[in-house]
């Protein structure tokens, strides 16, 4: 019996270990940066987090949704925890159908703390036409949707190069070395200054995807320093239980004298 487990360990590690290599062997040649929220005690740079707001609000947001945030999760505590009254401000500026109304008509209002964030089109049908056939993947979970997670979208947004000699690419299609078969609809989106922080901080195409990827985590993840506190908890409850268990073991065996 004794065999036979160390048999079942010993394979269930070597699984572990060969899926853990290969995993790693696919995404080793990703960019990648110093990212705040990766490790056992990581955690979301609210500034990091409020500059990739306005990132995906004045870059992506054109093509873009984000159909599982609302706009109260931007003042929510662990996100990018803008003031209360700044995320009213800033639902404000989107307007989104209601209704039916007393006549029994369809209005628009302006978006309030309670509503998803504004998709910007009605349906997919016209999101596909209008992206030349290729369908803008939403970005809620995008970070954890893609194999290589906040690596993999740094790296393709940075990743926009001249096609090797010898490749031609279709009108609208462009090279990309980090995407999954290096062609793209998606025009480069970044370029140096496109977007002014409102924090002074440069706005280097680095920086802005940074930003960005950092944003889209916590969307992805939204209460991921809350699962490490809990993490942390458990351990040290586990370490003061293990501790608790042995001296109760020494005490009771203490007891037994030794056969001579």
């Amino acid at each position: 019996m004794k065999n036979i487990f160390k048999l079942i360990t010993t394979i269930f590690f070597l699984v572990i270990f060969f899926n853990q290599k290969a995993i790693t062997e696919e995404t080793k040649n990703l960019l990648s940066t110093d990212w705040s929220f990766k490790g056992y005690f990581g955690k979301f740079d609210r500034a990091a987090l409020q500059r990739g707001y306005q990132v995906y609000t004045e870059v992506c947001a054109s093509c873009h949704s984000m159909k599982y945030l609302s706009y109260r999760n931007l003042a929510e505590e662990g996100g990018p925890e803008f003031s209360e009254e700044e995320a009213k401000a800033i639902a404000a500026n989107f307007e989104v159908t209601d209704g039916p109304n007393d006549d029994g008509e369809m209005f628009t209002r302006p978006a309030k703390l309670s509503d998803k964030f504004v998709n910007p089109y009605q349906n997919d049908k016209e999101a596909i036409a209008s992206n030349g056939g290729a369908y803008p993947p939403d970005m809620s979970v995008l970070v954890k949707a893609r194999k290589g997670g906040a690596d993999y979208v740094y790296s393709v947004l940075l990743g926009y190069e001249d096609p090797p000699s010898g490749i031609s690419l279709d009108d609208g299609v462009y090279y990309n070395k980090y995407m999954y078969g290096n062609n793209i609809k998606m025009p480069k989106p970044l370029s140096d200054g496109m977007v002014e922080y409102n924090d002074g901080t440069n706005a280097t195409e680095e920086q802005m995807a940074k930003d960005v990827v950092t944003f889209l985590a916590w969307s992805a993840e939204p209460h991921l320093e809350a699962r490490h506190k809990i993490g942390f908890k458990a351990i040290v409850y586990l370490v003061i239980l293990s501790i608790l268990v042995y001296l109760s073991m020494k005490r009771l065996w203490s007891r037994i004298e030794p056969k001579v």
